[in-house]
């Protein structure tokens, strides 16, 4: 079906497979076949400076079953070691496997690679037929933002279609004007179905962010980078600061995305692409640091770029320099990965609190009458939810429930709580426990011990991850995030956020020891003690202060014998 309406199949033959109908002919500047062939010629090496080749050497660049066969024996880090490294040339036809092989990493929904796609498109337009007249784009779509990337006008129109669907299939996203540009880019090199297929695997990524979904992400995402950027281009930070005392820096990083996806060359962005599709958006982060740390060298060196000619507006600035960027490919990804310090926990810590310090930022602006109305009714459970804990639970009173659900992540209070696992129902068994709640992301613990104290943990990421190895091959000892926090309902009424989220002075390995899990115990927080730990018998536990969450011991006694222990899932995330 795909090949009849869009022309794809008939071009397999071509060493790209990319379909002319796709792509406007002006783009075939990009792929010029003598660059791979016949890197010797200086005038061709010149004119695509992505493939910087030694005279007379062909580059030894691994195969797409070299690739996948380590993807399937998860040696993930080996994977990026490759990416990173092969600078395939871009008419290479490898991204055509490449791509969809990295994406489908992510995949969630693993029904989606069964029809699913054209089943949605039938649905939603009511043919499989491309509409000839325009389709209006979904809400959450930036219209000035919609970068085409050289396609054609079916090209355009079958990005359109994309995005519809993924919008009518994740009514979640409300605002990600990332995804059009995305969708465009991977048509480039794969047909509609896969395109749709790899964009809902970044969607739908758990262990890893692709793409910004809503407002808030978009302003916690902009605003992280900044962060870092005064951390890791604090030269460049401060000369633009000294020539441009007027302009605020928010207004320059909330097009940061833009730097990239707007202005670098076409050739660049492919590259940058093959990591970003398999290490997520930290690889932007990093490209956006050296793209500042360029920018800043060329003002001083280079008139074009003077003070006089950039103060009025370094974001265009910024943009405009891109898309002159003097580095090839090659060098500029070689200088993202260079820098130092900017690990994933890093990244993730900044992010959180960033995130935390917004939503509190948005309470106290709404104004005292609007805070009252919040807790009153906003943000209570609602009627149903307090139905469901209520015939659930064995540890929880409406008061309580109350309280807790005011302690929660405000996009988890959207959701319906479910009881995954119960003591009482589903007997005392590490091994079940595992079964029952091990791939529900986030999860509630609920203890309630012999003497009735009654505390637990909002916990951040799977339980299956006790089983996740790093890159080399070992498990982690801890996992989880900083929104992971501990509280106490009875008899105190106390909760405890993670330590990083009011200030990163100080704070070691010890403050990052959010779950911990095997065959025979489950422990959260850590750090000069645990702040719970159970038995794989889920009979006995201890609680201690730890450095994690800075928490004193959740009941006086220390030692606990358990009672019923409650985990609670969210339908619908």
């Amino acid at each position: 079906m795909v090949g009849k309406v869009l022309g794809i199949r008939e071009l397999e033959q071509l060493s790209s497979r990319r379909s002319s109908v796709y792509v406007d002919p002006e783009c075939e500047k990009f792929f010029e076949l003598p660059v791979f062939i016949a890197a010797s010629s200086n005038d061709i090496t010149t004119k695509c400076q992505c493939f910087q080749f030694s005279p007379g050497k062909e580059p030894a660049l691994r195969s797409f079953t070299e690739i996948q066969q380590l993807l399937q024996q998860s040696k993930k880090r080996d994977v990026k070691n490759i990416l990173r490294e092969n600078s395939w040339p871009i008419n290479s036809p490898i991204r055509s496997q490449l791509w969809p092989a990295l994406c489908a990493q992510h995949l969630t929904k693993q029904n989606i690679l069964d029809g699913f796609y054209w089943e949605m498109v039938h649905q939603v337009f009511g043919t499989t037929e491309l509409s000839e007249k325009p389709i209006m784009l979904p809400a959450f779509v930036d219209a000035t933002h919609c970068l085409p990337y050289h396609l054609t006008s079916t090209g355009r129109a079958v990005a359109d279609r994309i995005v519809n669907v993924l919008g009518y299939d994740c009514p979640d996203i409300t605002y990600s004007p990332v995804l059009y540009p995305i969708a465009a880019l991977l048509l480039h090199f794969m047909s509609e179905e896969e395109a749709y297929v790899c964009l809902a695997g970044l969607v739908g990524s758990k262990e890893k962010t692709f793409i910004n979904q809503t407002k808030l992400q978009n302003e916690v995402t902009w605003k992280t980078v900044m962060q870092i950027a005064k951390k890791h281009t604090k030269s460049a930070i401060a000369y633009f600061q000294r020539i441009c005392p007027g302009q605020k820096l928010e207004r320059v990083f909330m097009d940061w995305c833009w730097w990239i996806l707007a202005g670098l060359p076409f050739q660049h962005l492919v590259r940058i692409m093959d990591c970003y599709f398999h290490e997520g958006i930290k690889v932007l982060y990093r490209v956006a640091l050296v793209i500042l740390n360029l920018f800043h060298k060329e003002c001083q060196s280079n008139n074009e770029w003077s003070p006089d000619n950039i103060k009025n507006d370094i974001g265009n600035a910024l943009i405009k320099f891109c898309k002159k960027i003097p580095v090839s490919p090659a060098k500029l990804l070689h200088a993202a990965f260079s820098i130092r310090g900017l690990s994933t926990q890093y990244i993730s810590r900044i992010f959180i609190k960033t995130e935390m310090l917004l939503k509190s930022r948005s309470v106290l602006n709404s104004g005292s009458k609007q805070l009252i109305k919040s807790r009153s009714s906003d943000n209570l459970p609602t009627s149903q939810s307090q139905v469901n804990i209520q015939m659930m639970s064995h540890t929880l009173t409406i008061r309580e429930l109350f309280t807790l659900w005011s302690w929660l992540p405000v996009r988890i209070t959207m959701y319906q709580p479910v009881l995954l696992y119960t003591t009482e129902e589903h007997g005392c068994s590490l091994t079940t426990f595992y079964v029952r709640v091990e791939q529900h992301e986030p999860t509630l613990l609920m203890i309630k011990t012999c003497n009735n104290e009654v505390f637990g943990a909002y916990c951040s990421s799977r339980w299956f991850e006790r089983n996740v190895k790093d890159d080399k091959g070992q498990r982690q000892a801890y996992f989880g995030t900083g929104e992971t926090f501990l509280f106490s309902l009875y008899p105190e009424r106390a909760k405890y956020p993670w330590v990083g989220i009011e200030g990163d002075r100080g704070l070691g390995h010890s403050s990052e020891l959010f779950m911990a899990a095997d065959s025979k115990m489950i422990t959260i927080g850590g750090g000069e003690g645990q702040a719970i730990w159970m038995d794989e018998n889920i009979r006995f536990g201890k609680t201690d202060g730890c450095k994690t969450f800075n928490n004193p011991p959740l009941c006086p006694s220390g030692d606990f014998e358990i009672r019923v222990l409650e985990v609670y899932g969210f339908v619908g995330i």
